[in-house]
């Protein structure tokens, strides 16, 4: 029955657990004993997971997929109803901005009202996603008017996406509770496999997470703010970046530039801009900055070129960062869009991403008078271009156009 919709007592369900998130937390329970249910509508995650296969790439989890699977340890559905089978339920939907880039409640409201029908008196719900300040409060409200009578906390996660085996059982996991015993509970929970526990009230846990956030997108933008400054000025950032850093540690933290994305980054400093009185100016300049590096490419590209009409231009690495599957809100999608509106004939690829607009490699390379390097993947660090010029704003492939 490995890996089935089976029966019986569960230690935990992880309502989205089939996703980056939910999935990686699922199997290092699983891994350390806990009899894990995933709870998830997406039925071919499912299936792939049945078959042993990972739906994503997620160093590591495949390997676990494998040790666990066989146990029985995991159980796979898409039935609201396996809620019932737990004392804990953990959280994991996407938690997305609205068209007016305030944070939207529907995907709580949504879970909350398909689960609150199956949840045990007094269960522990832990919210895991990242939310807007409040939103803890306001699920526990909306189950008890539901008829749910249980305790809540948020225990948010921050992992990097691909390094979130490693990082789940290495990083400290903030608890946040409003009353002790909940959050003894959920420390319990985490406690399978970690061992440095923060606690703070739920609003403080909520505010941390965001925080965690937009602090990391902020120090991009302004790496890419220096960048653009840099090429205004006609020098070589990577060499001024080098004379900023090197043997210098109150400047170890200036990251490099590289297009800011993916699915939590822009969201949650827009969530953050939503909340304050402000509208938190610093975090509205910082994506500016950020959303607006693929239109200084093109334009920079018009001032070198003088027009792109007709330019044969390849994007390599569509994926929002490098060694990964995932293109939710990849820049690089955005810089395609504008090359096209330039004129441009695009051709783009990616060895992970799977899209039917994509080309193989060889391809890009035959078709190609330009190439942009959208994802730093380690397949094109060492890639010969053939005298084509490269824009390389990651500094990964050890040269490119200035700009």
């Amino acid at each position: 029955m490995s890996g089935r919709d089976a029966t019986g007592e569960l230690d935990v369900v992880v309502l989205g657990g089939g996703g980056h998130v939910g999935l990686p937390l699922s199997l290092v329970l699983a891994r350390a004993g806990a009899r894990v249910g995933i709870f998830d509508i997406d039925g071919a995650k499912l299936e792939s997971l049945r078959q042993g296969e990972m739906p994503f790439l997620e160093t590591g989890a495949g390997e676990i997929l494998a040790e666990v699977l066989p146990t029985g340890r995991l159980a796979l559905s898409t039935d609201p109803a396996m809620c019932a089978r737990t004392d804990v339920v953990i959280v994991v939907v996407g938690t997305p901005v609205d068209e007016f880039l305030g944070p939207s409640m529907t995907p709580f409201e949504q879970a909350v009202d398909e689960i609150a029908p199956h949840l045990r008196p007094g269960a522990l719900i832990i919210l895991r996603s990242t939310v807007y300040p409040g939103t803890t409060a306001y699920v526990k409200e909306r189950l008890r008017e539901r008829g749910a009578a249980v305790q809540v906390a948020f225990c948010p996660e921050r992992i990097a996406e691909g390094r979130a085996i490693e990082e789940l059982v290495s990083l400290p996991q903030i608890i946040g509770a409003d009353d002790e015993t909940a959050g003894d509970r959920a420390q319990a929970v985490f406690a399978r496999f970690a061992s440095h526990f923060i606690r703070t009230s739920t609003r403080e846990a909520e505010l941390a997470k965001l925080f965690t956030n937009t602090w990391r997108y902020m120090k991009f933008a302004i790496a890419n703010q220096f960048l653009m400054i840099a090429e205004e000025a006609g020098v070589d950032y990577s060499n001024v970046l080098r004379a900023v850093r090197e043997d210098y540690p109150r400047a170890a933290d200036l990251p490099g530039p590289g297009f800011a994305a993916g699915p939590c980054l822009f969201k949650d400093t827009m969530q953050l801009a939503s909340f304050t009185t402000d509208h938190f100016p610093l975090g509205q300049a910082a994506v500016q900055v950020n959303e607006g590096l693929p239109g200084f490419v093109v334009d920079r590209l018009l001032r070198r070129y003088g027009d792109l009409a007709g330019r044969r231009i390849g994007i390599l690495g569509m994926a929002f960062k490098a060694e990964s599957d995932d293109p939710r809100a990849s820049l690089s999608y955005k810089l395609r869009k504008l090359l096209i509106w330039a004129g441009a004939t695009v051709l783009a690829t990616d060895p992970y991403v799977r899209d039917e607009r994509l080309v193989p490699l060889e391809e890009v390379l035959a078709g190609s008078e330009i190439l942009v390097l959208g994802a730093p993947h380690q397949a094109y660090r060492s890639l010969e271009v053939g005298g084509r010029d490269v824009v390389d704003i990651w500094g990964a492939m050890g040269g490119g156009i200035r700009l």
